[in-house]
């Protein structure tokens, strides 16, 4: 219990030292301390149990526990904890806009969506039948538009052919959505990728995303420059 402590001490020195020297922002900080510490107690909790310390193993476990949960993407210490043994929730990305919001899961590469704003907020697309989601069409923004033609192209690849003439588009005006301005949070979001994440994890995240959105996947041009883009605002601040 003692060494676990010290080693809490000295780590917090380290930090502190390390936020002085790559300036990492307080909430980046805060996470990095956070799951460190939940490893590291969760170690000594294993250790203490192993050598018959049950008394220092169970505080030891619940401290772990509770910033493991923390620390977690769905506030949930046990996908986290499966996730070391690699049988922990898949990741997922989302992508909102205006309208909507959308998830995409890194490994099964299902995508689904959900409107977050006006009459039908709340509304899960897939509960909605392909003549109301076209008639959605030609309410949205061009960012939502982008994303609903992406969950489109997955769901019911021949939709284009019920648009005549492509008078779905409406007010749209015809041209492709417009990449916005992202923040460096949404772009961890994009990867599906926690605040702090190294280079290597995002270049991976960003490899696994790429190959769902290959065409053959029904994949988005639309959904892949957002995931390029999420990419370079990340690896901007590595270089």
């Amino acid at each position: 219990m003692a060494s676990v402590l010290a080693g809490l001490a000295l780590l917090g020195v380290g930090l502190y030292v390390l936020k002085l020297w790559t300036g990492m922002d307080a909430k980046t900080l805060s996470r990095f301390v956070m799951r460190t510490g939940a490893w590291l107690a969760l170690t000594g909790a294993v250790g203490a149990l192993v050598t018959g310390r049950i008394g220092a193993a169970i505080p030891l476990a619940v401290v772990g526990l509770a910033l493991l949960g923390r620390v977690s993407p769905n506030g949930d210490w046990k996908s986290a904890l499966g996730g070391l043994f690699g049988g922990g929730a898949a990741r997922v990305s989302r992508v909102r806009s205006a309208m909507l919001e959308m998830a995409l899961d890194h490994r099964s590469g299902t995508l689904t969506g959900r409107i977050i704003a006006g009459p039908l907020a709340g509304t899960e697309l897939d509960s909605l039948d392909l003549p109301a989601l076209l008639s959605l069409r030609t309410t949205l923004d061009p960012q939502s538009l982008g994303l609903i033609e992406a969950y489109l192209d997955r769901r019911a690849p021949a939709w284009r052919e019920h648009v005549q003439g492509d008078a779905g588009r409406g007010n749209m005006g015809g041209g492709r959505p417009v990449d916005t301005a992202m923040s460096e949070e949404e772009a961890y979001q994009v990867l599906g990728l926690e605040p702090g994440a190294d280079e290597a994890a995002v270049r991976a995240a960003h490899r696994t995303l790429m190959k769902k959105l290959h065409p053959d996947q029904g994949g988005s041009d639309y959904l892949a420059s957002r995931v390029n883009q999420a990419k370079d605002v990340i690896l901007r601040r590595h270089r």
